[in-house]
Parts: structure tokens; C-alpha cells; sequence
């Protein structure tokens, strides 16, 4: 029996490494591709046990197929205008086409040079498209950081997955800083703004209370000027109406006094009044006897 077992060791060993010469797993995380001489002849996205001709005839080449992260250096360029700003941006990306990935690149590390390459490139591309108001402004509806971040991933996507075998998920900018010189300029010109905006509210301020006081003085001449007229119309009327009252006066003088004492006591008696005079004195002589009427024609 121990002269059988051996052998019987010694075959499940053969059978065993032969397996590993013709099969190979390629897991989730992975892709894969296999060359035939040197030549690719087939592509594995899909995990799973696959076959294959044990080397040299044949060979298999696998890659993380997971997402990286990838962040570039702080780097300055210019915006629209030739404003210059410092921007630090990041890239999440994958491997999906191993074949052109190992034509070009072959390794991760490699990946990210040529990454940040392009990266440096579409930023200079596409910020100096955008001017530095886009950037930073104390109008955040003028902000159009996603627009720019959305024209940088299509410019990146572009270079990379057709010559590079690589999907570019993502684009962002993580840092975005000015330099000391600018950040004075822009304080200054907001400084600037604040001060040209106070100084044409005020202006117009005054412009406007001058338009009130001018339409006030106006509409204060108009009345006193229709005020004044009616007051003459009045006095005119007046005086017509005094002048035949005192012609009617003229031509009977005796009636004239009547009336003069009788206005007069009214005036007198117009509110509670204790007065001590002899009867006879005018005009209260009115209340003991009053003139003949017959003499008012006389």
C-alpha cells in the first residue's frame, strides 16, 4: 500500500501543477488579458477561472481594477485676463482597457505621471477660458466652479481612456488658492467697487431729495399762488358787497348806528357777562326801548 500511495502523491502533484501551467482566476478586483507570442488574444473583465497554454506560448497580464485616487500638486496658472491663481486638483480613476493600458503604461505609477501631465495641461487649457471672477466673487451665483470642473473631466477623459486604457471617474479641484500680490489687488478692486457703489447710491440719494424739495417748492407755489387768488376773489367780493352795504349805510345813518350798537352788544353778550351800566347807555338802551320804525324813512 505505501509503494501505491507514493505514486499516486506524485501524479496528484503533476496534475496539480499542470493545472496551474493552463488555468488562472482573475478576481473581482481585477482585469486581465492574455498574449499569445507576445500578442494579445484575449480580455477577462469578468472574474471567474479561466484556461489558457502554459508559458511561453501564452500569458497573462492583470491589473487593479479598482478606483484610484490621484491628487496633483499645487500648480499656478492664469485665468482669462492673466490673472494668476494656484490650483490643486484630484482625478478618481480605473483601469478598463488593460491592453492599451499595458501598451502605454504598464504600471499604476506610471499611470499617475502620465496623469498628472494631462491634468497640468487641461487645467492651463480650460482655466485660461474662465476669468478669475468665475473663481471667487462675492456673488456666489457668479461662481461657476462645477462648470469648469465639468469642462476639465471632459477635456481629461478625452486624452486618457482612448490612448491610455483609462476611465477618468472624476475631476475635482481640492484647493484653489491666490497669491499674496492678487489678494491685494482683489481687496483693492472690491474696496473700489464698495466705494464706486456707495458714492453712486449717495449721488443718487441726493439726486432724489433735490427732485423732493424742487417738486415740493413747486407744489407749495402752485397752492399759495391758488390760495392767493382765491383770497383776492374773496376780498374782491368782499369789498363789492361792502361797498353797497355802505352805500345802503350812506343813505340812512340813524339805521348805520342801530346796527353798529346792535354788533356790538352782541359781541359784549356773546359769552356769560356780568356788567352794572345805566340803562340808557348805549348800547344796551336798546333793550329798554327800541327806535320809532317809522322813523327810519326820515
Amino acid at each position: 500500500m505505501k509503494n501505491v500511495g507514493i505514486p499516486i502523491l506524485v501524479l496528484i502533484i503533476i496534475l496539480v501543477l499542470s493545472l496551474m501551467l493552463v488555468a488562472f482566476q482573475v478576481r473581482e478586483t481585477e482585469v486581465a488579458f492574455v498574449t499569445r507570442l507576445g500578442k494579445p488574444v484575449r480580455t477577462m473583465e469578468n472574474p471567474g477561472l479561466y484556461f489558457k497554454w502554459p508559458l511561453p506560448i501564452e500569458m497573462v497580464h492583470k491589473y487593479d481594477a479598482r478606483l484610484h485616487v490621484f491628487e496633483a500638486d499645487l500648480s499656478e496658472t492664469t485665468t482669462k485676463g492673466a490673472v494668476p491663481i494656484i490650483i490643486k486638483s484630484y482625478a478618481v480613476w480605473k483601469v478598463t482597457d488593460p491592453v492599451a493600458f499595458n501598451k502605454s503604461v504598464k504600471t499604476v505609477a506610471q499611470a499617475e505621471a502620465k496623469l498628472y501631465s494631462q491634468i497640468q495641461d487641461t487645467q492651463n487649457r480650460i482655466v485660461s477660458q474662465h476669468t478669475f471672477s468665475e473663481f471667487v466673487n462675492s456673488d456666489k451665483s457668479k461662481i461657476a466652479i462645477e462648470k469648469i470642473q465639468s469642462d476639465m473631466l471632459a477635456d481629461l477623459k478625452s486624452s486618457m481612456e482612448a490612448e491610455y486604457g483609462i476611465e477618468v471617474r472624476n475631476l475635482g479641484i481640492k484647493r484653489l488658492q491666490v497669491n499674496e500680490k492678487v489678494s491685494a489687488n482683489v481687496f483693492n478692486r472690491m474696496k473700489t467697487a464698495r466705494n464706486r457703489k456707495t458714492e453712486a447710491t449717495i449721488t443718487s440719494g441726493q439726486a432724489e431729495a433735490t427732485k423732493i424739495v424742487t417738486d415740493a417748492a413747486s407744489i407749495r407755489k402752485e397752492l399759495l399762488a391758488a390760495a392767493e387768488g382765491r383770497a383776492m376773489a374773496i376780498r374782491g367780493q368782499g369789498d363789492a358787497e361792502a361797498a353797497q352795504f355802505y352805500k345802503m349805510l350812506d343813505a340812512e345813518p340813524q339805521f348805520a348806528i342801530f346796527l353798529k350798537n346792535l354788533e356790538a352788544l352782541k359781541s359784549m353778550l356773546k359769552q356769560r357777562t356780568t356788567l352794572v351800566l345805566p340803562m340808557d347807555a348805549d348800547p344796551f338802551d336798546l333793550l329798554v326801548k327800541a327806535p320809532d320804525p317809522n322813523t327810519w324813512n326820515d
